[in-house]
């Protein structure tokens, strides 16, 4: 049994209230017996129901007191004999009345209000499991995203199409190092930064390709993005270098050759 969705069903305020058949009756009480939090709740709700109606209550006149013994006492033909009449009975009984009817309606608003209370719970449950969910369904789409990207990365390094250019340090960074794949016949470039400093925010890293003896801008690109393969410009035919330098943010039109981090010379097949 799912005892949660059991209390929350307001079977037991109804069983409290002696709402249910004798069949619905015996279920309920063969389940408090087999299950002690459905009598923890039972006791809650039983002590909620009484306090209401003790909170309801209407404290009896002091005339009423004094009518009691009255009507005692009519065996004793000493006694004064008090009658009631009926404008004060009537006032009485609807006193009663009046009393029941607050009570019913203390105890009706509190289980209106704990039934609000459960399911206003099983919202936020609900919005809670939602949530995790879409947390679960993002992370599955950045995990896809990123099998995607290196299945595509593959297809580039396995190619025999593309020629990998190694790029070593310069001395203004010797420890740096990146990798350069170039297919000479669709003039894609793909760059794969393999150590490499980081540059302030001002400044970025320029690709460049040198053909016939010229500079030929292949893009630039931040170290902190570097991830797998990076996607430069297409260049023409005919690179026998590429070269790395620092350039202002947006890169150049020509190269600040001071600055140069890496190159490499393209291997003639």
């Amino acid at each position: 049994m799912n005892i949660h969705e059991y209390i929350s069903s307001g079977i037991l305020e109804a069983y409290a209230l002696g709402e249910l058949s004798e069949k619905e009756r015996s279920e309920v009480e063969n389940n408090l017996a087999l299950y002690p939090e459905l009598r923890e709740e039972l006791a809650l709700i039983e002590a909620t129901q009484e306090e209401l109606l003790m909170q309801a209550a209407v404290k009896p006149r002091d005339a009423v007191k004094t009518q009691l013994f009255a009507t005692i006492d009519q065996s004793n033909p000493e006694a004064k004999v008090v009658a009631f009449n009926a404008s004060t009975s009537d006032t009485r009984l609807w006193k009663f009345a009046a009393a029941a009817s607050v009570s019913i309606a203390l105890i009706t608003s509190y289980l209106a209000y704990n039934y609000h209370t459960k399911w206003q719970n099983t919202q936020n449950d609900l919005s809670n499991l939602i949530a995790q969910s879409e947390r679960v369904a993002s992370d599955y789409n950045q995990v896809n995203q990123r099998l995607n990207k290196i299945e595509d990365d593959l297809k580039v390094i396995d190619n025999p199409a593309f020629k990998r250019v190694i790029m070593n340090g310069t001395p203004n960074a010797p420890a740096s190092s990146a990798y350069v794949y170039w297919n000479e016949n669709t003039k894609e470039v793909y760059l794969s930064v393999q150590n490499m400093k980081q540059l302030s925010e001002n400044n970025q890293y320029q690709l460049w390709a040198i053909i016939d003896g010229k500079p030929v801008d292949a893009g630039v690109f931040d170290q902190k993005t570097a991830g797998g393969l990076l996607k430069m410009k297409k260049i023409g035919s005919g690179a026998a270098t590429f070269a790395v330098t620092i350039e202002p943010r947006g890169g150049k039109p020509s190269p600040t050759l001071e600055t140069m981090q890496v190159a490499g010379n393209v291997v003639k097949s």
